[in-house]
């Protein structure tokens, strides 16, 4: 039987959407229509939170990285462990991963559910959630698109090899970051993350009384901060002691002065590759502000499960 072209026409459009369903696209203005409170919401927790415990800018920057870099941007940092599966926040290296970053999403999640159920993702509220506390820490407004999908998987089998550690080269930080398509260019600038927030005395104790790389008196100080150290492992200093609470460029000045507090930021100004990045960002404030920026919209894309790839979580810390 003959087919009438409108009718073709229907059936081909019918089937374009089922190949290129419009939930798989990120754009600017997600939650316009389906979630018109997304921006209020994500604003009004981020600022209560901010507000109350002013370390969660910080920690949630780090918890950020920490999804990203392993899989990609897809929430799978935020599911639980369970007795059948070990997740990846209960791998070693992100046991440290602060309770505010968690707790943030968490209030963020039960507010957009209460408005707009089964609507909005955990790795979108992440990925806004770090935007805004870099901005009202004083850092860059940058875009995030939203569309992402929460992942099924969660495995602390997944983090090694994936994220960088303090006692790591810096030739292989280099390395884990090119094999993601980072440049050394936005290694460093995403590096500057460290201008706010601290770090366990665990992560630098070992190299105060050896590394020639430390200026003196601040290896001293460090030493007296981290005495009890063994007694009281939560002990923590700031990684910028200038400004630790302002998003700025103190932190790659800092490097030039021997006051960077671990041995990767000791490796920033003293390896060739990345020293010329540091001394740029050191002088240049908006630069630095643009180069984090551009790099935290390729970050916040990198790997992210869109249509039936991921789904929308009930809750942030478990799979549906």
């Amino acid at each position: 039987m003959a087919m009438a072209k409108g009718q073709l026409f229907l059936i081909l459009i019918s089937f374009s959407s089922l190949v290129y369903p419009s939930q798989s696209r990120l754009s600017y203005n997600y939650y316009s229509k389906s979630c018109p409170s997304f921006d209020k919401i994500i604003q009004e927790t981020v600022t209560n939170k901010q507000i109350t415990s002013p370390s969660t800018a910080a920690g949630t920057v780090r918890l950020f990285f920490h999804d990203c870099l392993v899989n990609g941007c897809d929430a799978s940092i935020l599911v639980s462990s369970t007795p059948f599966n070990s997740a990846e926040r209960d791998a070693d290296i992100n046991l440290s991963l602060p309770g505010d970053a968690f707790d943030l999403v968490t209030r963020a999640k039960t507010a957009l559910e209460l408005s707009c159920p089964n609507t909005v993702s955990c790795a979108d509220i992440l990925a806004a959630a770090t935007r805004d506390l870099v901005t009202m820490v004083g850092g860059p407004y940058y875009n995030v698109l939203l569309g992402r999908k929460d992942y099924r998987i969660s495995k602390s089998s997944y983090v090694e090899g994936n994220l960088p550690r303090p006692t790591m080269p810096m030739s292989k930080i280099i390395s884990m970051f090119a094999a993601k398509g980072f440049s050394v260019q936005e290694m460093v600038a995403l590096s500057g993350a460290h201008t706010i927030g601290f770090s366990h005395c665990k992560e630098f104790k070992s190299y105060l009384y050896n590394d020639t790389h430390y200026n003196q008196r601040f290896a001293k100080a460090l030493q007296n901060a981290c005495a009890d150290y063994p007694k009281n492992p939560t002990l923590s200093v700031f990684n910028d002691i200038m400004t630790p609470n302002k998003f700025d460029n103190v932190y790659f000045d800092n490097l030039g002065k021997g006051l960077g507090l671990l041995e990767s930021d000791h490796g920033l100004y003293n390896d060739p590759m990345t020293n010329p990045f540091v001394k740029i960002y050191a002088k240049d404030e908006n630069r630095f502000f643009k180069d984090f920026a551009r790099a935290m919209e390729k970050l916040s894309v990198y790997g992210i499960k869109t249509g039936r790839r991921g789904e929308i979580r009930h809750r942030c810390d478990a799979i549906n």
